[in-house]
Formats: structure tokens, sequence, C-alpha cells
């Protein structure tokens, strides 16, 4: 048996990235996934590589139309809903003099209230069911201090403590709830913020980013897909409010 066999799993910036990972950790398990995203593009190209095991769905994360209809369609095709992942999300850099009114609102509209908006409509689906799972992206910047990221360690903090108050409000009702915690993670993200930043410098900067985590390297996305899984699965049945480190040693240097 398949740690996900013929689970629905609602996957947010699901066709790229740590997105996509965790997509295809998920079919190679089992389960039916709703890739959601705002990228028409890369949602077709992620689809075509999960085959039947894969939908689309273009959706505004910040937009509660939008996620309504998102949900909607999943809930068409499949009849019921069994994990929430939110892992769509946007990053900023700089300190607090560095971030505008609108840099704030920006990325709150993302990594808080589209977080927001689908753990919402989770609850909603799964206390019927008697049972689900809501799995968030938070990240290191939520635990500890890091440089030069201001509004994205706002966001993930309101990740994390939605995370618990989500998973102490429904334990006794079936819904488990936890988030991830990584550093560094080396995504097309990351190139392409060194490309535009630093020509010419991109190796030396990308030593620089790898040397934060004490193990001396970034994470890998399909290392964080492997945690998702675990989480998502029944494997972790006994886990709920808990955010997850997959850090390099970075808490404990």
């Amino acid at each position: 048996m398949k740690l996900l066999e013929d689970k629905i799993i609602f996957l947010t910036g699901g066709s790229m990235g740590i997105g996509f990972e965790c997509a295809k950790k998920y079919a190679e398990e089992g389960a039916l996934v709703a890739i959601v995203s705002n990228d028409p593009s890369s949602i077709a190209e992620a689809v075509s590589q999960l085959g039947q095991s894969g939908m689309g769905i273009v959706c505004d994360v910040s937009n509660a139309a939008d996620v309504k209809n998102a949900i909607r369609q999943t809930l068409d095709k499949y009849g019921r809903i069994d994990v929430i992942h939110n892992n769509a999300g946007i990053a900023h850099v700089g300190t607090i003099e560095h971030t505008t009114p609108d840099d704030l609102d920006r990325l709150y509209a993302v990594n808080v209230r589209g977080v927001y908006l689908c753990a919402r409509a989770a609850v909603a689906i799964m206390l019927p069911q008697g049972r689900g799972v809501i799995l968030n992206m938070a990240s290191i910047a939520s635990l500890v201090g890091v440089p030069e990221r201001f509004a994205y360690s706002m966001t993930k903090g309101a990740v994390l403590t939605m995370t618990m108050s989500v998973a102490i409000d429904y334990v006794k009702r079936g819904i488990r709830c936890n988030c991830i915690c990584p550093a560094r993670v080396h995504t097309p993200f990351v190139d392409g913020y060194l490309r535009e930043h630093y020509p010419g410098r991109e190796d030396e900067m990308r030593r620089t980013l790898e040397a934060y985590q004490p193990i001396g390297r970034m994470c890998t996305p399909e290392e964080v897909a492997s945690l998702a899984l675990y989480l998502c699965s029944d494997e972790a049945a006994f886990v709920t409010g808990q955010a997850y480190p997959i850090d390099g040693g970075v808490l404990v240097a």
C-alpha cells in the first residue's frame, strides 16, 4: 500500500520548485493532486508530467473568489479533499528600512491571506468528513532572525501561529495541522535571484548561501517533499501543531 493511496491533495504553488517536487512525490505515493498556481504555462507542464494523477487550476490564492472556485473545481472532479498543502508563497529581501508599505501588503496578500483562505476552506470541507490534514509552508525565518528578511519573516511567523491555532482548535475534530520550516532551499528562484543581483558573482554568492547552513549546503526541494509526504500521510497520524525545521543545523549551531 502506498502512503497516500487514493488521497486527494489540494496543493498551492504546486507547479514549480518545492511545490512541484511535492506534487511528484504525492503522485508517486498514490495521491491525486490538484495543482493550484497563478501561472498557466507552468501548470500545463506540471500536469503533463503527472498525467492522470494531476489536474491543474489557475488561481490567485490571495483572492477569495479564486480560492472558492479552485476548491469547487477540485470537489467537482474528485468528490472530496483529504489534504490541503499551503505551499504558495513569495519572497522579499530587505530590512524594515527597505520594505515599503506596498511590499508588505504584497507579501501579506499571498503568504498570510492566501494561507488563511485555503485553510478556512479546508476546515469547512474536513469537519463534515471527520478528518483531514492541513500542511503549511513556514520557514526557518519564523523561528530565528534571518538578516534582511523583515517582511518575509513577518509573514512566515504568521503562518507558524496560524498553524498552531488551527491545530489546537480542531485537534478533537479529526483535523491535523502542521508546518514545515526550511532553511535555504536551492530552487530556480535562488538561481534567478543570484543572476539578477550578483551577475558574474553567482558562484561566490551561492557558496555564501550554502555556508549559512552548518551542514554546508542548501536543502533540496526533494528533501522538503519527503518531509511533506510524511506529514500528509497516516504515518503522522499522531502529529499536529508542530513546526518541523529542515535546516541543515541552523537551530543547533
